[in-house]
């Protein structure tokens, strides 16, 4: 039997595992459970806004917390995860094709070869090995033994680390596992979209996973949940936060297909949620996006779809203005545009 469940039920769900209903306090562990699924920072600074929107205490220099670490994790993407994940998110993402293997392995050897435990800009490292486009040593990044710091400014810093020993069969079905718990109910679709993988290599991976998993349907289709994750699913929802003011790409809208049209029921406001260029940041109250947001220095543009009430609009000035936001010496200045 399947368990149906409501558009209600999923986002309660997905906004109660990742910490969005209420924050967590301060510390290794809250930073880990955040970044259960990985913090995608390829917009400058977003895995930093999108540890304010779910931890206490978040100041601009957080996502260099020592338990925290960067590297290129799903599709080729600068993530932030818990530093003790890391194989999850590189060996877990490792090819089938064994030229594609070999060449990953290649690349890694003779980074370590010629870095010698230094660290470099990713182009001049490149250089460093003959490596014309300094883009290509991202196929190294799933063995496990490169990571990055990049500060949205520059371009990455980058270093060797010793391979990670977890094995790649367990590393690709955690990735899933941590994909089904902070974006599920999920499909093989949904996965392998997210994690940048073979659609032939996403199927498989959850039919292994398959005695983990309850079959659920839910209004935009058939989906899996981990079977640990049920009771959650099935939970009430509980009383989500005023505001939060997510940021491109974040874990909450990092979806793809039917998985958009359950989040955003609206074709227009889809489309201004997820353009073909630069996604926006989403503007979250009561639960639910009803806007999308865009922050030029010390200037955020805000576009509500509907009008909000002067107690909303207040609740999110005082979300904006208390963004730990790098760089930024003045004071946030919002703009509105109208509704």
């Amino acid at each position: 039997a399947r368990l149906a469940v409501t558009r209600e039920q999923v986002l309660a769900y997905r906004r109660r595992v990742t910490a969005l209903d209420e924050r967590l306090p301060m510390g290794g562990a809250s930073l880990r459970q955040v970044a259960w699924a990985g913090l995608a920072d390829s917009v400058p600074r977003a895995a930093l806004l999108c540890l304010h929107a779910r931890v206490e205490d978040v100041r601009p220099d957080t996502w260099e917390h020592e338990s925290l670490v960067q590297l290129w994790g799903p599709r080729f993407s600068v993530y932030v995860v818990a530093a003790v994940d890391r194989a999850v998110f590189t060996l877990g993402r490792t090819s089938d094709l064994a030229e594609r293997r070999a060449l990953g392995q290649d690349l890694a050897d003779r980074l370590e070869k010629f870095l010698q435990g230094r660290r470099l800009p990713v182009a001049e490292a490149a250089r460093g090995i003959g490596v014309g486009h300094p883009s290509a040593l991202r196929y190294a990044a799933p063995t496990g033994r490169l990571v990055v710091r990049w500060d949205g400014a520059r371009q990455p810093l980058l270093w060797m680390v010793s391979q990670p020993e977890m094995g790649v069969t367990e590393a690709r079905l955690e990735l899933a596992r941590r994909y089904l718990h902070a974006m599920g109910p999920g499909t093989v679709e949904g996965f392998g979209a997210w994690a940048g993988v073979k659609s032939r290599t996403a199927a498989a991976t959850l039919e292994a996973l398959r005695p983990e998993l309850t079959p659920v349907d839910t209004p935009v289709g058939e989906a899996w949940v981990l079977a640990a994750d049920e009771a959650t699913l099935r939970q009430p929802a509980g009383e989500p936060a005023p505001v939060r003011l997510l940021p491109s790409g974040d874990t909450f809208f990092l979806l793809q297909g039917a998985d958009r049209e359950l989040l955003v029921p609206e074709p227009d406001r889809r489309k201004q949620l997820w353009p073909s260029r630069v996604w926006p940041g989403a503007i979250l109250i009561d639960g639910d996006v009803v806007g999308v947001w865009r922050r030029a220095q010390h200037v955020l543009n805000a576009h509500p779809w509907t009008r909000l009430s002067a107690r909303q609009r207040q609740a999110v000035e005082a979300e904006a203005t208390a963004l730990p936001l790098p760089g930024v010496d003045r004071d946030i200045v919002i703009h509105w545009a109208n509704a």
